[in-house]
């Protein structure tokens, strides 16, 4: 199957490469595709009544060191991986999984390629994986890079 439009998302921790060379391999099978590439900043959220928005757009904060930090991590991200993307950003949602899947929805993505770290403890108890959240509710074929190393608590 060859793709149009592949959808890379990365938490830029150290083993994102990994999800990267994955994708690598996908575009090379897939020479027309467009690759967009997304990573979700933790953002604080503000309630309006049963609406949660996040901060970050409410103050205009979008352009703070924090969201600042992210564009540079990213640029670099994808320099260092020889990755040319047609778009790429950094975005705040309500969650990291809503986001993802609207991305999907919004911008045809027809294959959405992300990374999943094992979690121990409370932590697998409490939270779950991003990647288990978003398969089923993606709107597009997934890749799920299993990835070594647990999340970072």
């Amino acid at each position: 199957m060859s793709y149009q439009h592949i959808l890379l998302v990365t938490d830029l921790l150290p083993d994102a490469d990994e999800v990267a060379l994955k994708t690598k391999r996908i575009l090379a099978g897939s020479p027309d595709a467009k690759l967009s590439v997304l990573h979700i900043v933790q953002d604080d959220m503000v309630r309006f009544g049963y609406e949660l928005v996040p901060a970050s757009r409410l103050s205009g904060d979008v352009d703070g060191e924090k969201w600042q930090e992210a564009r540079t991590k990213l640029a670099k991200f994808l320099e260092y991986n020889q990755l040319e993307a047609a778009n790429y950003e950094v975005t705040a949602a309500i969650s990291n999984s809503k986001g993802i899947v609207d991305y999907c929805h919004e911008k045809n993505v027809d294959l959405l390629v992300i990374g999943r770290h094992e979690r121990h403890g409370i932590a697998a108890w409490l939270v779950k994986a991003t990647a288990d959240s978003i398969l089923p509710n993606a709107p597009c074929d997934s890749l799920v890079v299993r990835l070594d190393e647990p999340v970072p608590e």
